[in-house]
């Protein structure tokens, strides 16, 4: 059983719901998980996506610290490619100096989904391919090592010691497994794809001024409810808005789960939707309890981070007071 669990939250919009809600929402639920007894709380960078109000991470980890007192508090991630590692050095140095010990540093490789974001962000898909460069010259700034520009300092950062961890997409494994930082992999219904990856980052890991041994978190989907059928309904309005996006090429907000039930698909939905429904880990507490034990056994994770999303707040909160009983974080 993987017994350290944490919470990755996309502020996803609700129909019906302004998007700044969305942001209110997760805070809310930060403060939720910190009471619930979760490690660490983490939310997303996304840019332009309908469905999605979490579009700047250090900004909204500022409010979610400034909100609770002691849960970690971090970014699933900062996409590097879009920022300047001196300006993204400078605004941990900002969070950490607020909230001491308590911020972590995740950090992603993707650019804009679409070439019109990536316009608007002044960035093209080969950006991505200087992340490695990117994160050593960030990791530079923090530790004072940086060789480019001897005259600057990132100032409050520089000798500040915030943890980094690395996103799994793209070469994110094997780059993170170079420079000795942690590894954040998903999604877990890929499950022997997810255990190759974690494989390959253990045999490849290089201790560092940041880690000797490696250190693995993975993330995905978990619904836990009364019954099977209840705990399923949970992830509906999120399966929905995948196929949505797949077949109309726009992500939308979350839908109840009653009005996607009472959807009439077309044959290429139903089967995105049926799609985007299989593989999640979810159930009673006693169903998913024996998943995450198989899921500890294939994967040899350290840690789990859930991304559940759903249009029903109350649901999800139950959930993961649930998820926290099965775990032992809560009684």
């Amino acid at each position: 059983m993987i017994r350290t669990l944490s919470i990755l939250d996309r502020s996803r919009t609700r129909e019906g719901h302004p998007a700044p809600q969305a942001l209110r929402d997760t805070v809310a639920l930060a403060r939720t998980a910190e009471e619930l007894g979760y490690h660490r709380f983490w939310v997303s960078e996304h840019h332009s996506v309908p469905g999605v109000a979490g579009s700047a991470p250090v900004v909204l980890a500022a409010a979610v610290a400034g909100a609770t007192d002691r849960i970690r508090v971090g970014t699933g991630g900062v996409m590097l490619p879009n920022h300047r590692p001196l300006v993204v050095a400078e605004q941990f140095g900002v969070l950490e100096s607020l909230f001491p010990g308590r911020i972590d540093m995740g950090l992603g490789r993707s650019v804009g989904f679409t070439n019109g974001i990536r316009r608007a962000l002044g960035r093209d898909t080969g950006d991505a391919d200087r992340f490695e460069e990117q994160l050593a010259e960030l990791l530079g700034w923090l530790d004072g090592t940086q060789q480019a520009h001897p005259e600057v300092h990132a100032r409050p950062a520089e000798g500040l010691r915030i943890p980094a961890y690395v996103l799994a997409t793209g070469e994110g494994a094997a780059i993170a497994a170079r420079a000795g930082l942690p590894l954040v992999v998903g999604d877990l219904r890929s499950r022997d794809r997810v255990a190759g990856i974690v494989e390959r980052y253990r045999e490849e890991f290089r201790p560092s001024a940041a880690g000797t041994d490696p250190y693995v978190v993975v993330s995905g989907t978990v619904a836990v409810a009364a019954t099977a059928e209840e705990a399923r309904r949970i992830l509906l309005p999120e399966a929905w808005s995948l196929a949505y996006s797949r077949t109309r090429g726009s992500f939308p907000p979350l839908r109840p789960a009653e009005e996607v039930e009472a959807l009439e698909m077309s044959p290429k939905e139903r089967e995105l939707y049926e799609g985007a429904l299989t593989g999640h880990i979810h159930g009673t507490q006693e169903q998913v309890a024996a998943e995450l034990s198989r899921v500890a056994e294939q994967t040899g994770a350290d840690e789990l981070l859930v991304t559940t999303s759903t249009y029903d707040r109350a649901a999800l909160l139950d959930s993961y007071a649930r998820l926290a009983r099965i775990t032992g974080l809560r009684p």
